[in-house]
């Protein structure tokens, strides 16, 4: 779960902003655009957010990102989730393409000590799952004015290390607007569908489980996990969206939905309703 939440925290101090149009653009403009070409974005924050997927007790960790352009690609680090964009943005066209690898690694309950309910802590620690895969993208600028931007994604990952065993697909979608060269506002949906492996690894209760926790016996079966809501603001405050230093603020919603969401460490131990803030600093040079 902390993939998805510190990646939607942090999203919007990576956005570029595009600044393609018909009508030629300001000085301004072309040179935010021309800056925007090759560049490199650190961002460190801190996220408020669930102990595990499905808990009602939040907690503070530290939020790193990074994100760089050469050349038209881009790569971003987001908390424990990395991806590569291996198609070239091109300069002043409305739409674009993106595809590439991504890589996340699954840190859901694997660190009893930071879980508060003591129902789940008694189930023990999951190992950590590493998940990688694929995502493809479609973006359109010029949407309600010259520079916001539309994009619809879908990614699937799969576990390599025999965790869980399964994969999880993510179609999204993420609309951003630049209110002018220092201030930028994105909002995005998304969804999570799974394996039964999966769910039965994060959501199930097993015989022996059951007598450790307390919690009653389930096996759920996979399919959609989730929806969730976000929106985040990015303020400059020094230079402009492109280039110095920024402040960045943001929140998620997130509901459990379907088998996952009748799981006793959701229903008994904790809650169907998820949220996360969180706030943090990033430097484009």
């Amino acid at each position: 779960m902390r993939i998805r939440l510190l990646s939607a925290v942090l999203a919007a101090t990576l956005a570029t902003p595009a600044f393609a149009q018909d009508e030629a653009p300001t000085p301004e403009q072309a040179e935010v655009a021309q800056e925007a070409r090759a560049r490199l974005t650190v961002a460190v924050g801190g996220v408020w957010l669930p102990d595990y997927e499905g808990s009602d007790d939040n907690r503070w960790v530290p939020a790193p990102a990074a994100n760089g352009t050469v050349a038209g690609m881009s790569f971003t680090v987001l908390g424990n989730r990395a991806s590569l964009d291996l198609i070239p943005d091109v300069a002043g066209k409305d739409w674009n393409l993106q595809l590439g690898p991504v890589a996340v690694i699954n840190l859901n309950r694997t660190n009893r000590d930071a879980i508060a309910d003591p129902r789940v802590r008694a189930l023990g620690e999951i190992d950590t799952a590493v998940e990688v895969g694929g995502y493809g993208a479609i973006a359109k600028t010029g949407i309600l004015h010259d520079f916001d931007t539309l994009s619809v994604s879908v990614s699937y990952r799969h576990d390599v290390t025999r965790i869980h065993r399964s994969g999880v697909w993510t179609p999204s979608v993420n609309y951003t607007t630049p209110l002018s060269t220092k201030a930028l506002v994105t909002l995005f949906a998304s969804a999570e569908i799974v394996g039964d492996r999966y769910a039965r690894t994060y959501f199930g209760v097993t015989p022996t489980g059951s007598v450790l926790s307390g919690l009653p016996t389930y096996t759920p079966e996979g399919g959609q996990k989730d929806i969730t809501f976000g929106g985040m603001f990015t303020h400059s405050i020094t230079g402009n969206l492109t280039k110095g230093l920024a402040l960045i603020a943001g929140g998620t919603y997130k509901k459990l939905v379907g088998d996952v969401a009748n799981s006793p460490l959701v229903t008994i131990a904790g809650s169907r309703h998820q949220w996360t803030a969180g706030a943090g600093l990033a430097l484009t040079f």
